[in-house]
């Protein structure tokens, strides 16, 4: 698997920006290769429509048949990249890949939500109810010091991973950051 998957046209974008694509190429990435009818289950769909979807991400280069387990009659999927990511100014030059932008920011927002709705606290132990939150920050920032911040967050975030690779301790967790500029009426 590759680190990431940079996206510049805002067709595959919108291929991938649909709900269940989302949530299929999400759960190949958390949980690991799978089948159509693994993936149904574990996203309350039909295996009809999670085959649909899994053969829309592999048309558009975000997952590949795992040809090294092999689950008898049915295709098993696996990611191609840990994540996907895009530039949101190159894709903003066309109505179209503002709109892919937006319904992609969209999804992700969807996620978080779906995330925090499943998510149990009661099983946390008290190191990691300590450790995990969120919070929202609305400071006055120039565009470089936007890219400056996502530059710096992903280094970090990359370092943290490589210095505790293999922690009994370590768990998969989600940690998400977003940035926009807030509309003129907001500021007011």
């Amino acid at each position: 698997m590759t680190e990431q998957y940079k996206i510049s046209d805002p067709r595959v974008l919108k291929a991938v920006s649909h709900p269940l694509r989302v949530r299929l190429l999400g759960l190949l990435r958390t949980d690991g290769p799978a089948t159509a009818s693994e993936l149904g289950r574990k996203a309350g769909e039909s295996s009809g429509a999670t085959s649909y979807h899994l053969r829309e991400l592999f048309k558009y280069g975000f997952i590949e048949e795992d040809d090294d387990r092999r689950d008898g009659r049915e295709r098993r999927w696996r990611a191609r990249h840990r994540y996907t990511s895009w530039d949101s100014g190159a894709m903003s030059v066309t109505a179209e890949g503002r709109e892919a932008v937006r319904i992609m920011h969209l999804r992700q927002a969807e996620m978080v939500q779906r995330v925090l709705g499943e998510f149990d606290t009661a099983e946390w132990s008290r190191d990691w109810a300590d450790a995990a939150g969120m919070s929202d920050h609305i400071v006055s920032l120039p565009p470089a010091a936007l890219r400056e911040f996502d530059e710096k967050a992903e280094e970090l975030l990359r370092d943290l991973a490589a210095k505790y690779a293999g922690d009994p301790e370590a768990r998969q967790v989600s940690v998400w950051y977003g940035a926009v500029p807030r509309s003129k009426e907001e500021e007011s």
